[in-house]
């Protein structure tokens, strides 16, 4: 099966050459062999000629926000349309949980409690075990697209999963990263956060237990289409 990942972001320069780029963080949660793997790095307006390039999509985190102007934005919206369209699943994650709900009729705006960093505890609406995954966002959605199901959620992030019956599912918090990218963050673009957020987000735990379980989550979905 190949999967499609859509890069909307790059990893800071500095933090590079340790961890690699947003795509291969990816990879690696789901599993080289798990999948054929393409990229397009979408924030650079690179973007795949046609939806027959993939049989799933997965959209990545970005420092931009879905509501800014740029044009590879609104084409990365019309594309998420497009695949909606066609029936292939798609994953999204943080910009891409975003992404994705704005396309299908949501809205995104800025969180009223100001940034969310580090390990962040998510109430599953089932009836399910919290889970604890790594969090680096200052906007979220705030209004649901009509398809939406809410999978899990907090207080200051009410629709932090998102699951569009079998087209879409979707993540406000980063599986993907590690603690350490985390810290890594807060060096290198978290400057100007308040002391009380940047000690949250260097005191964040790996969340492995969480994290192993969403790399499984995501790869049932991609698989069962």
């Amino acid at each position: 099966m190949r999967i499609a990942i859509l890069q909307t972001g790059h990893a800071p320069d500095e933090l590079r050459p340790e961890f690699g780029d947003y795509d291969l963080f990816f990879r690696r949660l789901l599993g080289e062999e798990t999948f054929d793997y393409v990229s397009y790095p979408v924030v650079d307006d690179v973007f795949p000629n046609d939806i027959g390039s993939a049989d799933g999509w997965l959209i990545t985190g970005s420092r931009y926000s879905v509501n800014d102007g740029d044009a590879w934005i609104a084409r990365l919206i019309d594309l998420v349309r497009q695949i909606k369209a066609s029936g292939k699943p798609m994953v999204g994650i943080c910009f891409g949980h975003q992404a994705i709900a704005k396309a299908l009729g949501g809205a995104v705006a800025e969180n009223p409690g100001g940034w969310i960093a580090g390990a962040a505890r998510y109430r599953e609406n089932d009836g399910g075990h919290d889970r604890t995954l790594l969090a680096w966002h200052k906007e979220q959605v705030v209004k649901l697209p009509e398809e939406a199901e809410i999978v899990a959620g907090s207080e200051d992030c009410p629709y932090a999963v998102l699951r569009y019956g079998n087209a879409a599912l979707t993540y406000q918090a980063h599986p993907e990263c590690t603690a350490g990218f985390i810290k890594g963050l807060v060096r290198t673009r978290g400057q100007n956060l308040p002391d009380a957020i940047k000690n949250r987000a260097n005191a964040a735990d790996d969340a492995e237990v969480a994290r192993v379980r969403t790399a499984s989550e995501i790869s049932n979905f991609m698989k069962s289409r």
